[in-house]
């Protein structure tokens, strides 16, 4: 009756890791994966510039949470049972050792991702495990007590064939029409926004300096929502975190990007979603300073240094064109001397320096990594076993649950670490 001990829905990262991990742990079951499209894998190819970024040098289950805007919680349990050292050591088993670099992102030594999409599809060779292309799933239906008495199991639609599993681990990411049927099946599943995107930005101080990249600290504006937008978000008011962010941050020719923006458009992703991505950011160039420092330190440039031209002088560790463009910005003259300097004049550019604001008017991808957040509602998975709460036999792994993290590896690391578990729960059910 059964054609397969296990489907899994899903060809990228967590949909092999998961096979694998299934076929490796029991070596009699009839494992297939089931994959929309004629190409496996497309987001560990483009990963990380085509080198793959396998996951983040952090290996203490505690910190490794602290980088998931959602999912916080629910992963330091799992992250105690398959954390970066396992997924390391799954990669260096199979002759694909892995190196940390300076920022702490890890990616396989032979700087490509074909590396991990080669040892993917060589140890489901090996496995015996099923690979059908070409096969969107357009329907999943529990099997009733006639059909499978207290085996249960799921029948899977695909456009191709239908199928008829024991086992039902889904991997599909944001897959909108997955969401569709789970939905139907009686999961709440939370409205997707997008996450890790970059700043649309047109402003006098950013322009001509695309390129230079700047250690800041950027803090979004709050402004007043519609009444029911304020109603829907209050709830989380007390659990909400100010949306601030501090690191290396790169203008563009479109506005900024780079660590703290992309951190920031993480944790805030749905109150930006909220304001339609029309809103403010403060920034504070020097991120170790307070505004009343910044200024008193002007103030000793300007007395010891009286008749150098202010902005020649770059009296701060930020970027001579940055420097340049906020001395501008404050209304100083290219050739006006610090002995010239009103109090006015100071104070400024020493807001400038620490509390500029920026309009936002919209947002970009950042690179190839489109990352939601939304997915399957957190309290509907039991995170021992990645299990739906819902429907017995049905698993889930990877972006399909309401789970995102900021960039650096970390979402891949949510794919192993709930594919393992899955993997080892649905395994163990048939010993």
């Amino acid at each position: 009756m059964y054609d397969f001990d296990v489907i899994v829905v899903g060809g990228g990262a967590a949909g092999f890791y998961g096979a694998i991990q299934i076929a490796e742990a029991n070596r009699n079951l009839k494992v297939a994966i089931l994959e929309r499209g004629k190409q496996v894998l497309s987001k560990v190819r483009v990963s990380g510039g085509g080198r793959c970024n396998v996951t983040h040098a952090e290996f203490d289950p505690g910190a490794l949470t602290k980088n998931y805007p959602r999912g916080e919680k629910e992963l330091l349990g799992p992250f105690h049972t398959h954390c970066t050292g396992d997924v390391v050591a799954f990669f260096e088993d199979r002759n694909v050792p892995l190196k940390i670099e300076s920022d702490g992102r890890m990616f396989p030594v032979s700087d490509t991702s074909a590396s991990i999409i080669d040892c993917f599809l060589n140890e489901t060779k090996n496995l015996g495990i099923q690979l059908l292309k070409n096969s969107p799933v357009t329907d999943l239906k529990p099997l009733n007590n006639e059909e499978a008495g207290n085996e249960g199991g799921w029948r899977v639609f695909s456009a191709k064939k239908e199928y008829v599993a024991k086992k039902l681990l889904l991997t599909t990411g944001s897959n909108q029409k997955i969401w569709n049927i789970l939905s139907r099946l009686g999961h709440n599943i939370i409205a997707p926004v997008p996450s890790l995107f970059t700043f649309n930005i047109k402003d006098p101080r950013i322009s001509g300096i695309q390129g230079l990249s700047s250690h800041a600290a950027v803090e979004v504006v709050p402004r007043k929502l519609s009444k029911e937008i304020s109603i829907s978000l209050r709830s989380n008011a007390a659990k909400r975190r100010a949306l601030t962010s501090e690191g290396p941050l790169l203008i563009t020719h479109w506005g900024m990007s780079g660590p703290a923006i992309l951190k920031l458009s993480a944790w805030g992703a749905r109150d930006l979603n909220a304001y339609e991505y029309k809103f403010k950011i403060r920034i504070n160039w020097l991120p170790d300073y307070h505004r009343d420092g910044v200024l008193s330190h002007l103030q000793e440039i300007k007395a010891v240094e009286p008749k150098k031209t202010i902005l020649r002088t770059k009296a701060v560790e930020i970027p001579r064109r940055l420097w340049i463009n906020l001395v501008q910005a404050s209304g100083i003259s290219r050739d006006m001397q610090w002995a010239a300097a009103s109090a006015k004049d100071m104070e400024r550019l020493t807001e400038q320096l620490t509390q500029s604001i920026f309009t936002v008017e919209g947002k970009s991808t950042f690179k190839e990594e489109f990352v939601t957040a939304g997915g399957v509602d957190l309290k509907e998975v039991n995170f021992k076993t990645f299990e739906s709460k819902k429907h017995p036999h049905l698993y889930f792994a990877g972006e399909i649950i309401n789970v995102d993290a900021i960039t650096g590896g970390f979402n891949f690391q949510n794919a192993w670490t709930g594919a393992y578990i899955a993997a080892q729960a649905i395994a163990s059910a048939f010993d």
